[in-house]
């Protein structure tokens, strides 16, 4: 297998060596990317295409080249557009030469992620629930079955890009592209599968012959000629595989994604402005922010396990595509400062030095450029910096661009650009009110349901097609049972691997109890009234996304597997787990397609909140 995997990264080392010194138009050296001959250092921003719709492509994209960018960086998201085995989907948000169209189209060029295993806190990771259930498959290791998938798609992507001459070796907009995703620590955990497995996948990259680099984030032994990236919120210290490698940051993160009770996430300007600049002086080539618009988690397989609808990360481009000042015009003035150093940055290393405490010199000279950039990382304190007989004034935790070394242009903790704040207003009662559908919980008496005897996973009953599972079944009592003479009524155990549980006795809902992120499982617990003679038990089991992060996400688990139990009987514990049980997927709401107006209005509704009635 060694040999194999050194012998496909030769070969294709030799086709993308071959095809660049004949037609590509992107090289690099450790400090700069070369593009059509020129020399740059590239700002770029993500913006994942499923996240917003077709009709904000065009203004979000444009935003982002006024804001100083000159990449867009996506994933590609192989559940999105591979929903069951070879069939495809590539329309309305899907669209993803659309998009790239559109971003060729502003002058700005594109990195292209294809994973195809993605995180992005995106359901299950981006894979297809149905891969989960292609036998002997293993995810992200040595496993042919999993190889075999991964590479069709990949294979699948590439070839939709040449078709449409959309590499930049094509005369296309894509100058850069990714196999797999944050590998290193599952290759740590892994051990020699996982490094068979990565340099299995470095050489499938290289052998589809883009004329494009590609690289790998977080992944320090990946083979030449992969580039190595970093992925952090300060990467200032961060060396790829290779020396005469560019610096590449594939994700200087705006902020953090918002999970569901969690709070709303926040990175100041300044501190992201600070982090890029520490960067960029120590020759960093390749900045992208992750993210420069987030936007929505559309739909019910977007989000990953308890990941909330809105997506907006505290991005320069909030949610609904409107700019985020100070955050968007501030990176805007570093960016155009940035660019003024630009000739210096491509051309020379930096000299360091050490004027006091705390404070930093960089400057980049060549026979036509001179920029310098001064440091000064205390957290609390200013500082005066003498640089060339000229005094500099440093507030805390900043550094001031000099792009002539001589005027400073930028401080990244000075922001001149003007805020904007969000006002959130009450509606008033008169002008917002709740109305109510309540549908009847489903028994195992309905004549659409599934019995079988034992627990099932509810992802393989549903294969992902709900988030609702109903588990269904009857518990006999006999009439002697003495419980029914004394009230101390059974308890009710359930124990799921996640995420929210309702329960129902005979009808009426009895409680309910959710996980979350860092706890998706759960237990319910209480005493259940039970009559004699047949009740009929049904639990409602809600799934709240997928993992979109960890080890062998196949093996990960939801809905309950047991055990379920009623203790305080005569004859002690019973044991339901193993006993028959019923099931049937979704609720009648989605049957009715109540999300829809159309489905809506099928319904009669109540005016006011049905559950706050009943839970106030």
């Amino acid at each position: 297998m060694w040999k194999i995997n050194n012998l496909l990264l030769v070969l294709g080392f030799l086709s993308w060596v071959c095809s660049s010194s004949v037609t590509a138009s992107v090289s690099y050296d450790d400090k700069a990317f070369i593009i059509n001959g020129q020399r740059k250092i590239l700002f770029s921003g993500s913006i994942h295409y499923p996240r917003s719709t077709p009709e904000m492509w065009p203004d979000i994209i444009q935003k982002a080249k006024d804001g100083g960018l000159d990449v867009v960086d996506t994933y590609v998201f192989w559940n999105g557009h591979e929903p069951s085995p070879g069939q495809y989907y590539f329309e309305g948000r899907f669209d993803v030469v659309r998009f790239i169209k559109l971003v060729q189209q502003a002058g700005l060029y594109v990195h292209l992620r294809i994973g195809p295993y993605i995180c992005a806190e995106w359901n299950f990771g981006g894979f297809p629930v149905w891969l989960k259930y292609v036998p002997g498959i293993a995810f992200r290791t040595d496993n042919e079955p999993f190889k075999d998938a991964m590479q069709q798609f990949t294979v699948k992507i590439v070839n939709m890009m040449k078709s449409e001459n959309l590499f930049e070796s094509q005369g296309g907009p894509i100058i850069m592209s990714q196999i797999e995703n944050e590998y290193g620590p599952i290759e740590w955990e892994l051990g020699t599968p996982g490094k068979a497995y990565m340099n299995w996948a470095a050489g499938l990259a290289v052998s589809l012959g883009t004329g494009v680099p590609w690289i790998m984030c977080k992944q320090e032994d990946a083979p030449e000629p992969i580039i190595d990236t970093c992925n952090a919120f300060y990467c200032q210290g961060f060396q790829p595989n290779n020396k005469d490698n560019p610096k590449i940051w594939t994700e200087a993160w705006t902020s953090w994604y918002m999970k569901f009770g969690g709070p709303v996430p926040h990175r100041p300007v300044e501190d992201l402005a600070f982090a890029v600049v520490r960067f960029i002086q120590n020759s960093g080539s390749f900045v992208n922010y992750y993210m420069y618009h987030g936007g929505t988690n559309f739909g019910r397989t977007s989000p990953g396990l308890f990941i909330a609808t809105s997506y907006d990360y505290d991005a320069p481009i909030d949610e609904y595509g409107l700019l985020r000042e100070p955050k968007w015009g501030h990176l805007r003035d570093l960016h155009k400062a940035i660019k003024l150093c630009e000739p210096a940055l491509v051309s020379a290393y930096p000299t360091v030095t050490w004027p006091g405490n705390n404070l930093e010199v960089h400057v980049f000279q060549s026979d036509s450029a001179c920029a310098a950039f001064l440091a000064n990382y205390d957290t609390e304190s200013s500082a005066t910096v003498t640089f060339q007989n000229m005094n500099y004034d440093l507030p805390p935790w900043s550094v001031s661009i000099l792009p002539d070394c001589k005027t400073a242009v930028f401080n990244t903790a000075k922001v001149s650009s003007q805020s904007s704040v969000t006002k959130m207003e009450k509606v008033s009662s008169e002008g917002f009110s709740w109305q109510s559908y309540s549908e009847e919980p489903v028994s195992a008496d309905n004549s659409d349901t599934l019995a079988m005897d034992g627990l099932w996973e509810q992802i393989n009953v549903t294969r992902d097609t709900s988030d609702y599972l109903w588990y269904l079944t009857d518990v006999n009592i006999d009439a002697d049972e003495e419980f029914l003479k004394t009230g101390q009524y059974p308890l009710l155990t359930v124990m799921s691997a996640g995420h929210a549980l309702h329960v129902f006795i005979n009808g009426k809902h009895l409680g309910f109890v959710y996980g979350g992120l860092d706890k998706p499982k759960l237990t319910f617990t209480d005493y259940v009234k039970l009559s004699a003679g047949v009740n009929k038990i049904s639990l409602l089991s809600v799934t709240v996304g997928l993992p979109n992060v960890g080890l062998h996400l196949e093996t990960w688990n939801a809905g309950f597997l047991g055990p379920v139990t009623l203790k305080g009987l005569n004859e002690g514990t019973r044991d339901l787990t193993m006993q028959k049980w019923s099931y049937k997927v979704g609720v009648k709401g989605e049957a009715l397609n109540l999300h829809t107006s159309a489905g809506s209005s099928s319904v009669d509704w109540v005016e006011g909140s049905l559950w706050l009635e009943k839970n106030p």
